[in-house]
């Protein structure tokens, strides 16, 4: 079997649809982080789909809040054209069903350890905090409690502290 990734095809928005089954949610910041990363670096990754031929309409697989970004993003739909880069899996309902636990599960999560690491090399390297934030898709306060965890004073050294302890 030859994998899907070899057979990319453009496929406009409205003959994509989401399946009714994938129990994944995205929170906001992180659909933020990732409509930046879209636009930034561009679509990465096919959507995966099933077509149904009676429909005429391609089922997600995996993809669904990369889709959704096409869909509330107008300059990133302007850009791509209302086009979504997708693959197709030939599979019956319950494996599409299974396909799409797979997906969101292997897609793993950040080690403390080394986004404390990430944080702390980017500070070292003159990143601002404000960068990080905008590139990284940090808040300020998760910034802080990594910069805090790395026990690293010298990412602190910019910071002005209140005099409130006087």
């Amino acid at each position: 079997m030859k994998s899907p990734v070899y057979n990319v095809k453009a496929i406009p928005i409205d003959k994509i649809r989401a399946n009714s089954y994938n129990p994944n949610s995205v929170a906001p910041p992180e659909m933020k982080l990732l409509e930046i990363s879209i636009w930034e670096d561009g679509y990465t990754m096919p959507i995966v789909c099933y077509y149904l031929p009676d429909e005429d309409i391609y089922e997600i697989v995996d993809g669904f809040h990369r889709y959704t970004i096409m869909k509330t993003s107008k300059r990133i739909f302007d850009r791509e054209h209302g086009m979504l880069p997708v693959v197709v899996i030939e599979k019956d309902l319950s494996n599409r069903m299974a396909s799409t636990i797979r997906h969101n599960r292997a897609r793993g999560s950040h080690d403390v350890d080394l986004m404390v690491n990430i944080v702390s090399e980017l500070t070292k390297a003159g990143m601002s905090d404000a960068w990080i934030m905008k590139h990284i898709g940090m808040d300020a306060d998760e910034i802080l409690r990594l910069k805090q965890l790395s026990g690293l004073a010298e990412l602190f050294k910019n910071k002005e502290f209140s005099t409130s302890w006087e």
